[in-house]
């Protein structure tokens, strides 16, 4: 059905007080944007749903979460998994996240599928936790992570607390598109549900686990760090404040300071705009703070507190953005120096990363006797190895991905800023010990392993115009097979295309060059863009960076030649 067609069919099908119907008429006539809204169904991508709210088939609003929710519960009903067993359900700061969680626990109730619903925003990482902790066969956060404010998700994890993949993945899907959007769905209220103890409402006693459990992760005595040292963390408004706070005051971290604008829950996101910590802009106001107190670490996590990032001060003062790279380098040099000094560090221990993520982790790594396992971008793909890396005698070790997020315990299957906070801010304090800063550290690893350097670019090509401009974009570079750019020779091309070793298929290309220089490109599985990687290593910082100029240069300038094709 054409995008159009569609836009009647939800004009005639809403009732008339529908403030949806209210949203569509005010963009009659305006034939791009119900393209934009129609053109698709919102589809699973690498973090289940997500999209812009509004009114439409390619947005979030109450007929595609609902539609999801009952295709999810008839894929459990299904699965012959005991419905009691339940599903967590977690909501952040968000427009509509906590209306989004009701409905969906509504609908699992009405379907005779036990719900542990968290009342407040709670982080990511805890959802994850509480699902193994509960023995919950699934879970669900309405959260659209670290997306602009006009956007809201819908992440959807499996009983191993690890996001959906796989044929988990594909069932569901293949449920939920078997439904019509305008199905009356089966639902309880959910007042009525929670009298029938088939939503139970989970709070205080599910935190405290989940803050010991990363307190538990704690490397190092207070004795032997530095407690005064000076931290400043805003949570961008989202679900980090509270856990946050809470573990580093409970492990006497006694110069802590949280940004006063950025603390309480703000769904505009007004200080920042854009809440992602991968952004440096979104540090500015942490910047502001921490030179005033001087701080030794700004840390950063987005609204549902999965993501983490930081900045250090330099001689001056002036504070710069460390990537996912090379804060990923910092934390596993950390924790493998500190489990081989308490002599627990062990013979089979496994670090995952993302094919996209540089090698400077890896290197570090191995030089302790870790092995080191590749997986597609996202948690779902990093934690979703670890139940076969245990089942091959491995002991799962730390999961990264250059985008700025890590997974540094066992008991959450996702990306942990709560966690990721209290490490760096321990880090931090162990290195002031010592009469050392974090930059300090750093320049030590690139001393040691070699001088890494990356960049990281985003073509943005919106609607179904761009998905095809993106499309082709990867189609030229996969058919021509290119073998140069610039000055660098391709010693190898790698398409995941079809799998490669033991990494499953995805949309991948990534091109090794001469002298440890490589890029990959890949489409994002949740935004309209087309991402390429560009790595180097070099005996300085002046040549590895040039290395990594010079590819962008060449690769742009293939890009600006295909996009006029």
């Amino acid at each position: 059905m054409k995008a159009q067609d569609r836009y009647k069919e939800w004009l005639l099908k809403l009732k008339e007080n529908d403030p949806m119907r209210e949203e569509l008429l005010q963009v009659q006539g305006n034939e791009a944007e119900i393209t934009d809204r129609f053109w698709q169904d919102i589809v699973f991508g690498t973090a289940g749903l997500r999209g812009i709210c509004g009114a439409g088939t390619n947005r979030m609003n109450a007929l595609t979460v609902g539609r999801a929710t009952q295709g999810i519960a008839n894929y459990i009903l299904k699965s012959g998994e005991d419905p009691m067993r339940g599903v967590a359900i977690a909501y952040d700061c968000r427009y509509h996240s906590k209306e989004f969680s009701e409905l969906a626990a509504s609908i699992l109730a009405g379907n005779g599928i036990r719900v542990y619903l968290f009342p407040e925003m709670r982080p990511t990482p805890e959802l994850s936790f509480a699902i193994r902790k509960l023995g919950c066969v699934s879970g669900v956060n309405m959260t659209a992570s670290h997306n602009p404010k006009e956007y809201n998700g819908y992440k959807v994890y499996w009983s191993d607390g690890a996001q959906i993949s796989g044929s988990v993945s594909e069932g569901m899907q293949a449920e939920i598109t078997a439904l019509d959007l305008f199905d009356e769905f089966t639902a309880c209220p959910l007042e009525e549900a929670k009298k029938k103890d088939l939503v139970r409402m989970l709070g205080g006693e599910m935190d405290r686990e989940y803050y010991e459990y990363v307190k538990n992760l704690s490397q190092h005595d207070a004795a032997e760090l530095d407690q005064d040292v000076c931290i400043v963390y805003t949570p961008l408004n989202g679900a980090g404040a509270i856990p946050v706070r809470t573990v580093l005051s409970e492990m006497g971290y006694r110069n802590f300071h949280l940004v006063p604008e950025q603390e309480m829950p703000d769904p505009e996101f007004t200080t920042v705009g854009y809440p992602n910590p991968e952004d440096p802009k979104g540090f500015a106001l942490a910047e502001e703070l921490g030179k005033k107190v001087k701080a030794q670490v700004l840390i950063a996590t987005d609204p549902d507190s999965d993501r983490m990032a930081i900045e250090i001060p330099d001689e001056n003062g002036e504070f710069h953005f460390l990537n996912g790279n090379q804060t990923g380098a910092l934390l596993i040099a950390y924790l493998a120096a500190g489990k081989k000094a308490a002599g627990c560090l062990g013979d089979h221990e496994a670090l995952i990363k993302s094919i996209v993520t540089g090698d400077m982790g890896a290197s570090i790594a191995k030089s302790y006797g870790i092995s080191v396992f590749e997986a597609l971008t996202g948690f779902k793909n990093i934690c979703g190895r670890i139940p076969e890396l245990e089942a091959k005698g491995y002991t799962y070790f730390f999961g990264y991905e250059e985008s700025i997020g890590c997974a540094p315990g066992e008991a959450v299957r996702d990306k942990d800023g709560v966690a990721a906070a209290l490490l760096v801010s321990e880090m931090t304090a162990w290195y002031s010990k010592k009469g050392m800063t974090l930059r300090d550290a750093l320049e030590g690893l690139y001393r040691e392993y070699g001088y890494f350097s990356e960049d990281q670019v985003s073509i943005v090509r919106k609607g179904a115009e761009g998905a095809a401009r993106i499309a082709h974009i990867m189609d030229v570079f996969r058919q021509e097979s290119p073998r140069s750019f610039g000055p660098f020779t391709v010693r190898r091309i790698t398409d995941y295309l079809h799998g490669w070793q033991d990494v499953p298929a995805s949309n991948v290309l990534r091109f090794d060059l001469e002298e440890g220089t490589w890029f990959a490109m890949r489409p994002s599985g949740t935004e309209p863009k087309i991402k390429f990687y560009y790595y180097s290593v070099a005996q300085n910082h002046a040549g590895s960076k040039e290395k990594v100029a010079a590819l962008r240069r060449a690769v742009e300038e293939k890009i600006a030649a295909v996009e006029k094709q």
